[in-house]
């Protein structure tokens, strides 16, 4: 198939240097084509208000367009060689369906504002679902630590046994480190949430293009005003997104070492599911967090691709091929990280927790630190309690009293649950 950009009189370039010009395009735009006929659809109303196109054209796009999504997602087509891409794909398409006014749709865009404003939608749409996940995660932790708000374990630092603590405070810093990451990734959806259609190849068009048609037709709230910034921005707003991405699955990292030391013989506080367990090939004893330990593999796909992107970005202003690579690194992050997010709130969920051996667990030395700032209260300098602590006899102390001791906010004693549920509720997810 000929190239959209093919010159007449002009050879372009022979097969091997066209499939390095594509690249992973007609793969990766599965996953955006369906964002480009919802742009299209938009740009096609602008050309109609600005008199490029006829109402009788505009609807004959409209309608072809809306068949091929619905093609799409019937699986009737499927996009593949020898397009060169999902753009090449949609505008050859209306042509052989639709007649001439296929061969208009590109009027006052480039595929420059084109791939940009169906990433644009993607983004969008993906943040959404980040956020969505990250309220399901908050959700799942809050519940367990509302239900084992009281049980004891111990708190940890360095991997060594440190204070008493309880399973609720463990289960609600993940809780309140989920709702951070859904506040960021909405903030980061509406950083984003402006339309780059119309900008063409970054200098403007010598056509009075209804911009903001187009922009309120695919809800954008705003427009992304200057043609320049608008190529200059390609690859800056997927970074933050996946910077939005990688603050979630870092915390998913976090959390999937928890499990899988928890998990061990040696420390045995925790049962996963089935489900999330596999055994050994060769080891009839084994019983392996293999999908815990994915899963804390998965940031380095989203780290790996953040650096991918901000290596990629080191360019002049203006628009240069370089910018292509962009996108496999943006859509394979954004794809894994949500793939993975989605499986935490099941796990959450099926976790069984041995409440009488967490609670063995908690040995007489772990008050020494509650033995010193009572001797604090009292009006001991703290840093002569500190060194006295240890010397005292802590085996008539129990570690409920310890953890009832803590009352500071957000302690053992205070978890703040409903305020925490009220953060929840405030990104828009109800109470259950």
């Amino acid at each position: 198939m000929t190239p959209i950009w093919s010159k007449k009189g002009q050879s372009g370039a022979d097969e091997e240097i066209q499939a390095f010009l594509a690249g992973e395009d007609i793969l990766l735009d599965r996953y955006l084509i369906l964002f480009d006929i919802e742009a299209s659809t938009a740009h096609a109303l602008g050309l109609r208000h600005c008199g490029i196109l006829s109402s009788t054209e505009y609807e004959k796009l409209s309608n072809g367009l809306h068949r091929l999504k619905e093609l799409i997602e019937d699986g009737d087509y499927v996009l593949a060689p020898p397009h060169e891409d999902g753009h090449s794909a949609i505008e050859a398409w209306l042509t052989e369906n639709v007649g001439d006014a296929g061969r208009k749709i590109h009027t006052g865009r480039s595929r420059n504002d084109q791939v940009q404003v169906a990433t644009r939608l993607y983004l969008r749409d993906r943040l959404q679902q980040l956020v969505d996940i990250n309220r399901a995660i908050a959700e799942a932790a809050l519940d367990r630590a509302e239900q084992m708000q009281d049980w004891i374990m111990p708190g940890y630092t360095h991997l060594q046994r440190a204070v008493p603590s309880t399973v609720g405070l463990w289960m609600a810093a993940f809780a309140e480190a989920f709702i951070d990451n859904a506040m960021l990734a909405d903030f980061t959806r509406q950083w984003l949430d402006n339309s780059p259609l119309g900008t063409a190849a970054g200098y403007g068009v010598n056509l009075n293009l209804a911009r903001n048609v187009s922009q309120e037709a695919m809800g954008f709230t705003r427009l992304q005003i200057n043609p320049m910034y608008a190529q200059n921005s390609r690859g800056r707003f997927e970074l933050q997104a996946l910077s939005a991405l990688a603050q979630s699955t870092l915390e998913l990292r976090r959390l999937a070492w928890d499990l899988s030391l928890f998990t061990s013989q040696e420390y045995a506080l925790v049962r996963l599911a089935d489900r999330y367990t596999t055994g050994s090939s060769i080891m009839p004893n084994k019983r392996n967090p293999d999908t815990v330990e994915l899963l804390r593999a998965r940031h380095a796909v989203v780290a790996g691709a953040v650096t991918e992107l901000q290596e990629v970005l080191s360019l002049p202003s203006g628009y240069q091929r370089d910018l292509q690579a962009t996108k496999p690194p943006t859509l394979r992050a954004m794809e894994q990280g949500l793939a993975a997010l989605r499986l935490v709130p099941g796990i959450l969920r099926t976790i069984e927790v041995d409440k009488e051996r967490a609670e063995a667990m908690v040995d007489p030395s772990m008050f020494a630190t509650d033995i010193a700032i009572e001797a604090a209260i009292s009006g001991i300098p703290f840093r002569d309690a500190y060194q006295s602590a240890m010397a005292q006899d802590a085996s008539s102390r129990s570690a409920r009293e310890s953890v009832n001791a803590r009352v500071s906010a957000g302690g053992c004693a205070n978890l703040m649950i409903p305020e925490l549920k009220k953060r929840l509720e405030a990104l828009g997810l109800e109470d259950k």
